[in-house]
């Protein structure tokens, strides 16, 4: 990080592995614009990287990417940083913080579509281990989309390893919100 000037913050590596995927493909080289992200390992870090990134510490430039149900863990983290106060959601894409609205997962599929999601597990492989929790009881009546989330979310470093593949699948004209905003907030 030593000529970062702005630092992404990012709940976890699948986030971070989507936003360089898509940087990627939309010719960006994120380094070379002084530009790092980094993985925090949960939103409840988000102050302790704020405090040591931002205003109070090394004083770079503060943006990212949160779960709306983590919203309040990013505000709060954020305004101790010295970023603001009573900040709004408003406030927080101004501030450079996008919310994806369940997660990015979500917003993915509902991106692509679940004909396309399906597509891309099964080009992963794992078409069949998919078709498997469709049939659980818990999952059976549940519609396609909450099933593709669900195996996205389960299953050792699914989130992590379908993230480029499913940005890949990607047309630029139909980036989630929250990634093309944050994208075009750098």
């Amino acid at each position: 990080m030593n000529h970062t000037r702005t630092v992404v913050l990012v709940e976890g590596v699948s986030d971070k592995s989507a936003i360089e995927a898509l940087a990627e493909r939309r010719g960006r080289n994120l380094a070379a614009e002084g530009i790092s992200l980094v993985a925090m390992g949960g939103a409840t870090n988000i102050g302790t990287y704020a405090g040591k990134l931002g205003p109070p510490g090394r004083n770079l430039r503060l943006a990212g990417l949160y779960d709306a149900g983590e919203e309040g863990a990013f505000r709060r983290g954020l305004e101790r940083a010295g970023l603001g106060s009573n900040l709004n959601r408003s406030d927080l894409e101004t501030l450079g913080f996008f919310v994806c609205v369940a997660d990015l997962e979500d917003e993915l599929i509902r991106a692509l579509g679940t004909a396309t999601v399906e597509r891309v597990v099964d080009a992963e492989g794992d078409l069949r281990s998919f078709r498997t929790l469709q049939k659980q009881p818990g999952w059976r009546e549940r519609n396609t989309h909450d099933q593709l989330r669900r195996f996205m979310g389960s299953g050792s470093g699914r989130k992590i390893r379908y993230s480029a593949p499913l940005v890949a699948a990607l047309d630029l004209d139909r980036v989630p919100r929250p990634l093309d905003g944050l994208l075009a907030h750098l």
